[in-house]
């Protein structure tokens, strides 16, 4: 499974749009947003378990930060305000931060799309292009990436 799951990240990054990462999570009832990171600095989150069966069972790699990994990000993190600001109508969480971040760093109204992770970042922020991603969510999948390159 090693072979795999590293097959799978050196997959991602190589073909990742990305110029860098924005991680999100809630602590103590507020959001935080680290900025910036790079690829390697986000994969201290990495978490790999399987899509349920009914999915057809694959591996996926999530986002899914320790507490000992936030303290390591607590110098960085910026304080965005209290986690009701994820309680957005008609969005999940990850699609209320990414519009939250979109807004609030660029001046661009957000739109829901299904950009691929390898054709574009979530949002163009200081000329760089950026990944935003909430504690939780999917990186990739070995469905995705076997797909698209093989």
């Amino acid at each position: 499974m090693n072979a795999l799951i590293n097959w799978m990240l050196t997959t991602y990054h190589t073909n990742s749009a990305a110029d860098e990462y924005w991680f999100g999570f809630v602590l103590n009832h507020m959001v935080y947003v680290v900025c910036g990171l790079t690829f390697d600095e986000l994969a201290a989150t990495f978490k790999a378990d399987r899509a349920s069966s009914k999915r057809g069972g694959f591996l996926k790699i999530r986002i899914k930060a320790t507490t000992a990994v936030l303290a390591t990000f607590a110098d960085r993190a910026v304080c965005l305000g209290s986690e009701d600001l994820l309680n957005l109508a008609g969005y999940n969480k990850g699609e209320a931060f990414e519009k939250i971040i979109t807004e609030r760093y660029t001046a661009e109204q957000w739109v829901k799309d299904s950009v691929p992770f390898w054709v574009d970042g979530d949002a163009t922020i200081n000329g760089k292009k950026v990944q935003i991603k909430l504690n939780g969510a999917e990186l990739t999948n070995e469905k995705t990436l076997r797909k698209y390159f093989g």
